[in-house]
């Protein structure tokens, strides 16, 4: 390593975006590129992407990178990737078809087929995850059944963090922390599961070899160097999917702090050593390389906010003046909005009830109601949710969480922090770090190349500051716990009615 190579880079590749960091020792953003990754739909709930255009991004995003801080100044570099999304390739690289990204909902079927084959309980205990059409298994098993020709022309299966790599590098492999959320992988013994491997016709040959995160991969080719810019030679280091990332990026590395990503959807992942599986939360592989993050997901998170904006105030959600008059009014909305509850399953629920039938709720509107008691009961809806799982991972695995570090975009409203802090009795810290997976990701690249022991030793010395903090009030946890009891029993008394509204919209 030169004198002169100061920085890692960290790449995120979201759904949406590709963005290059670039960050120094002690966790200063030294530069930033981004780029634009599209997205289509060709069908109803289904979502595709080209890969070509991960790999464009990237380039892009690198390029726009070096107009703040030169490629000879970096020292290698490491990815954060969208999860649970992935390519088929055939022998020659060439996709098969385009990426199905994890948004997509075709394999709805295939989940049952496959825990039939397999055994639900025993898919939980190998890859820490329930039956559900989240996990790259069931799109698998979805072109096993309906795109058999394409599927015995694909000679590799690759997820977005291993697709990179191999781009950039040549070689075809990927991170533990990346190859978990396909679904395919054993999570105690770090390898491809031989049982669902069997199940869906597949050899290990077919997918990337999975390394602990902060390992070197490779190194740049002299093609990739061509197109990126980056100087041929330079390391790529194993990183991780962008929730454990952005956990490690934040110093969520304890068990006692989590992180609470109040993004699109609401991810909260809290760190421990012991491997468990419950259904109160996903299992996930930790970007530490050492123990594993017990994740919990709620699909509709500042989509929420937006829908109201968009449906309800019929304003466009770039009107930044109508989120702040909304902050305004429900602060002055009583706890509980007087009688009004929102269960915010407007995406269906993943964690802790696994219903794809599950259906959002405005329980206990009245005509006094006004469109600020439907925000507040939304974001106080969200906060009870992340109490009641929360809750449940405190309870079954003995250990208290006491801190939640806030990060994404609705980590900026004070209001929803604070109600956060108040439903959890937890306190609620908003971190420094805005490109937490990236720095995550850099984080990994650095105990690539020996600037830290471990990942936790990078994660203390580069991750950043509280910027503000909700303390909670015991008086008013001691109101919003009252009104959790009664949360607690709205989706046990509607589970029914959910599945029963199922069947009757799927013959409208």
């Amino acid at each position: 390593m030169g004198l002169d190579q100061d920085v890692v880079i960290g790449i995120d590749s979201s759904t949406t975006a590709t963005k290059a960091a670039a960050w120094t020792r002690d966790g200063t953003l030294a530069g930033l590129g981004r780029s634009p990754i599209p997205l289509t739909s060709p069908a109803k709930d289904r979502y595709e992407q080209d890969p070509d255009d991960w790999w464009r991004s990237l380039c892009e995003a690198l390029h726009d990178l070096w107009k703040a801080v030169p490629a000879q100044r970096v020292a290698a570099l490491a990815i954060s990737n969208q999860r649970e999304t992935f390519v088929p390739l055939g022998r020659q690289g060439t996709p098969v078809r385009p990426a199905i990204v994890w948004l997509d909902q075709r394999c709805e079927k295939e989940v049952p087929w496959l825990a039939g084959k397999v055994g639900a309980e025993r898919i939980h205990q190998i890859t820490g995850k329930p039956p559900d059409m989240a996990p790259v298994a069931y799109r698998i098993a979805w072109m096993l059944r309906w795109e058999p020709d394409l599927f015995r022309a694909t000679g590799m299966f690759a997820d977005v963090h291993g697709y990179l790599v191999w781009r950039l590098t040549g070689a075809f492999r990927t991170s533990w922390a990346s190859a978990d959320p396909l679904g395919l992988f054993d999570m105690q013994s770090k390898t491809w599961s031989a049982e669902i491997l069997q199940a869906l016709e597949l050899t290990p040959d077919k997918l990337p070899e999975p390394a602990a995160p902060g390992s070197v991969l490779g190194q740049v080719s002299q093609a990739a160097a061509a197109a990126t810019g980056l100087i041929p030679g330079t390391p790529v280091v194993a990183g991780g999917g962008d929730g454990q990332a952005a956990g490690l990026g934040v110093n969520a590395s304890v068990p006692w702090r989590a992180y609470l990503n109040l993004g699109t959807a609401v991810v909260s992942g809290t760190y421990s050593r012991e491997y468990r599986t419950d259904k109160a939360w996903r299992t996930m592989g930790s970007c530490s390389g050492e123990g594993y993050v017990y994740e919990t997901s709620l699909r509709a998170g500042t989509f929420l906010v937006d829908w109201i904006v968009r449906h309800i105030c019929q304003a466009p959600p770039e009107d930044t003046g109508v989120y702040r008059r909304l902050e305004q009014e429900a602060a002055d909305v009583p706890i509980g909005s007087q009688g009004l509850l929102a269960l915010p399953y407007w995406g269906a629920v993943m964690t802790p009830y696994w219903d794809p039938l599950a259906r959002g709720c405005l329980v206990g509107l009245t005509g006094s109601h006004r469109i600020a008691h439907i925000y507040r009961a939304v974001l106080e809806g969200i906060a009870l949710e992340q109490a009641l799982v929360t809750g449940m991972i405190e309870e079954r695995t003995g250990v208290e969480v006491k801190e939640y570090v806030a990060i994404g975009g609705g980590a900026a409203s004070d209001l929803w922090c604070q109600i956060i802090a108040d439903a959890s009795g937890k306190t609620v810290r908003r971190s420094t770090t805005v490109e937490a997976s990236s720095l995550g990701a850099a984080m990994c690249a650095a105990v690539g190349i020996h600037w830290y022991p471990t990942p936790e030793a990078a994660a203390e010395a580069m991750s950043g500051g509280v910027t503000w903090m909700a303390e909670p009030s015991l008086e008013v946890s001691a109101r919003y716990r009252e009104l959790l009891g009664i949360y607690r029993d709205l989706y046990p008394q509607l589970r029914e009615v959910f599945s029963r509204l199922s069947a009757f919209s799927a013959r409208s």
